[in-house]
């Protein structure tokens, strides 16, 4: 048992010098997610009835294929920050931490490109 206060403990250690950009791009993601979710949401809603056809036409657009590609990569950019922020902060085994972290990063890139490629295939016509 130590008869050091709480911040005598800490004093020294640093700063984790990241966390304030970490902080700004998620608050940012978040506020740009906002609009593009109400518009993926409201398209696919107008789209129930729509054939498939109907629908590759409507990817094919240019201003369709931007927002949609907009909101995948906000989308997974968000994600991997999110659940980044969750890791470093309940997981305590440093090895489990990074192995983790590494996992994560490559699952988020890889199912963000996946997903814009799958996009970029519809919008080019090479389906």
């Amino acid at each position: 048992m130590s008869l050091k206060t709480d911040l005598a403990r800490v004093h020294g250690l640093g700063s984790a010098k990241g966390g304030t950009h970490t902080f700004w791009h998620q608050r940012l993601t978040a506020v740009a997610l906002i609009p593009l979710s109400l518009w993926f949401i409201t398209t696919l809603i107008c789209a129930i009835d729509a054939s498939h056809a109907e629908v590759v036409a409507w990817i094919e657009a240019p201003h369709v294929t931007t927002l949609m590609i907009a909101f995948v990569g906000a989308l997974f950019y968000h994600l991997k920050l999110g659940m980044q922020e969750v890791f470093e902060d309940y997981i305590h085994i440093e090895w489990l931490k990074l192995t983790i972290r590494i996992s994560l990063n490559f699952g988020t890139v890889l199912c963000g490109l996946i997903a814009i490629v799958a996009i970029l295939k519809i919008s080019f016509g090479m389906n």
